[in-house]
């Protein structure tokens, strides 16, 4: 469900806010929160609830791997925005999953007037790194 009241997506967020996105903040367009799921210590696969207010949106971005790699989005509430590159945009709400293979470049974000959440799963590989790319410039989004 679309909202851009933070209260009201707070009680559909149900894996929480989680914590300013400070580490990755000059790859997005506007403010996100991490909430890891998983620990590394624990689990070999890193789950993590990303939080991005509306209008919020993180680079171009592509997951290398020399073999296994990617990522899966899981989108959880809210409502969001996943493009790869050449492609038409995807809508993104509740219930979605968005299955990334290792090297495609994509973006993925908030729509404007929504609070947007979804689980983020790295998916092992060998050889995997993220390359940040350039940002999704807001006529393109503003155009979705």
């Amino acid at each position: 469900m679309k909202t851009n009241n933070k209260e009201i997506f707070a009680k559909e967020n149900v894996f929480r806010l989680g914590q300013e996105n400070r580490a990755f903040a000059q790859y997005f367009i506007g403010n996100s929160y991490l909430n890891p799921l998983t620990k590394p210590d624990e689990c070999p696969i890193s789950f993590t609830n990303v939080t991005f207010e509306p209008g919020c949106r993180n680079n171009w971005h592509i997951h290398h791997a020399s073999s296994g790699g990617g990522q899966i989005l899981i989108c959880t509430a809210g409502e969001g925005w996943y493009q790869e590159d050449g492609k038409p945009p995807v809508s993104l709400e509740p219930g979605k999953v968005i299955v990334i293979p290792a090297e495609v470049k994509h973006w993925h974000g908030a729509k404007a007037d929504s609070w947007f959440s979804h689980i983020a799963v790295e998916v092992p590989g060998e050889e995997t790194r993220n390359e940040w790319c350039e940002p999704v410039d807001d006529e393109t989004y503003r155009n979705l």
